[in-house]
């Protein structure tokens, strides 16, 4: 725990209530550290953040071209959606087109994501399934790439399948690991996620970034980009972190929240990517963290520092409204060694 730097404050009334412990690494796309908060080298579990890198498999075997995938498509691949009509709606295409029924799914069922925000009336019990969970995209392309290659359907999150053996050799080629140093465990969707050093996170999306300009997986990196980008309402959803920073990044920002407290934010044009880790899996301290990182990177300008100013959490309200407390960003991030 001396790795982690206190990185956000909250106050209630003048007195200091809470302190965010956690790291930040920046670096380019052949893993040089640029800057950091805390040790860059923490290590954490990616959870959701991994999803671009996951596809890999898919992509770089013809997946997309074998089946017909558009960029919404792929987009979903890389989602934590929040099972609203559109995301299922993509899931029942990924599915058709691979000819899988969405009962194969192994990712487990949950109210959608958009009743917990308050986005749209909640939904009726039994008026959702899979399709609804924020993983099920993630999960259609794992049963798209067993179907094109002739693997078991019912085993597919196994971490001895075929299928996750490739993500596992794919995931650390693209973060610069042996597949060795990759942690095992396993994510709130029965699939196998991998723990590694938060610099190593933030190369494997800064080399996605580079699009194109990446030496071994060029052509999928800018695939999956330009879809996360172009659709970054099926990457998340109404109201949600990575719409907000996506649509503000311009299409320059590949954003990617993951669960407890994980964050990954890269620059196309510049090759670069932050990882944030909060290790207590704040989510409001995680937002408010990563905009103040991106700022000091000088990534922002005045309309983007404004359209992300609501994701800083500033003010702690009461139930009526009333300004009870404070929320402050104490990181400050030190150029890389």
């Amino acid at each position: 725990m001396a790795s982690l730097i206190p990185l956000v404050e909250t106050t209630r009334g003048d007195t200091l209530e809470n302190v965010h412990f956690g790291a930040v690494a920046v670096t380019d796309a052949g893993g040089r550290v640029l800057a950091s908060a805390g040790d860059p080298n923490w290590i954490t579990f990616t959870r959701s953040t991994l999803k671009p890198l996951q596809a890999l498999p898919f992509v770089q075997g013809g997946g997309v071209r074998h089946f017909g995938f558009t960029p919404a498509n792929l987009a979903l691949l890389c989602a934590s959606h929040s099972g609203e009509a559109m995301h299922v709606e993509q899931v029942d295409n990924i599915l058709a087109k691979a000819g899988v029924g969405y009962q194969r799914l192994q990712c487990g069922c949950h109210v959608p994501f958009f009743a917990e925000l308050g986005a749209y009336p909640p939904p009726a019990p039994g008026s959702y399934d899979e399709r609804n969970h924020n993983c099920s995209g993630k999960h259609s392309g794992f049963l798209a790439y067993c179907a094109q290659h002739g693997l078991p359907l019912q085993t597919y999150v196994a971490p001895a399948h075929p299928l996750q053996l490739a993500i596992r050799r794919d995931v650390a080629a693209a973060v610069g690991l042996e597949e060795g140093q990759l942690a095992l465990g396993i994510d709130g969707c029965s699939a196998p996620n991998y723990a590694m050093p938060l610099a190593n996170l933030a190369r494997g999306f800064a080399r996605l970034a580079s699009g194109k300009a990446d030496a071994q997986f060029g052509e999928s990196f800018d695939a999956l980009a330009n879809a996360m980008t172009a659709h970054p309402e099926l990457v998340s959803g109404t109201g949600r972190n990575d719409l907000a920073f996506m649509q503000a990044g311009q299409g320059d920002w590949v954003t990617k929240v993951g669960a407890d407290g994980v964050q990954v934010v890269a620059s196309r044009g510049r090759g670069q990517a932050l990882a944030v880790k909060i290790s207590d899996g704040n989510k409001l301290a995680l937002f408010a963290a990563t905009v103040e990182a991106v700022d000091q990177l000088g990534w922002m300008d005045a309309p983007q520092r404004e359209a992300l100013r609501p994701w800083r959490n500033e003010v702690i309200a009461s139930i009526k409204g009333a300004t009870v407390g404070r929320r402050r960003v104490v990181l400050r991030l030190q150029p890389g060694r």
